[in-house]
């Protein structure tokens, strides 16, 4: 009788096919991770309008409660954190405010600096005199 071999045949991935996969997953990713970036932007983007309507609703709620004048941009956090008089002072039994629990972290530079001067220069921009609040951290969100 004869031996017989039996030969075993092992099946395996050629580098053709592994070649197809890698290329249909580099374009699977090339797809969806700037929908990724886009969704933090617009997440920051969002996250900076909500803040910017709230403190200027809140700046509002303080002029009609000082007789028609806005914090001053020098003591612009303690009159919108702390309890204030009439006049804008914090001294003695102020029953006023406050109107914010904390002055915003603009998203776009982690920072929340309040400046009145051109754009860069600060995180927030403030003008005590008409009220505006805006970023001021980038040319395109100055409009907001």
């Amino acid at each position: 009788m004869g031996f017989y071999r039996r030969v075993q045949i092992t099946r395996a991935f050629t580098l053709v096919e592994l070649s197809i996969v890698v290329i249909i997953l580099g374009i699977l990713a090339a797809v969806v991770i700037p929908q990724f970036t886009d969704a933090a932007a617009d997440a920051k983007l969002n996250s900076m309008t909500s803040d910017l309507l709230l403190v200027r609703k809140q700046l509002e709620s303080y002029k009609l409660q000082h007789n028609g004048f806005y914090p001053t941009i020098a003591n612009f956090t303690a009159q919108m954190l702390q309890k204030t008089n009439v006049d804008g002072t914090t001294a003695g039994a102020p029953t006023l405010g406050p109107y914010l629990q904390s002055i915003p972290v603009n998203p776009f530079t982690g920072q929340k600096d309040l400046g009145g001067g051109g754009v860069g220069s600060s995180s927030w921009f403030y003008d005590d005199t008409t009220g505006e609040f805006r970023a001021n951290c980038h040319a395109a969100h100055t409009t907001y």
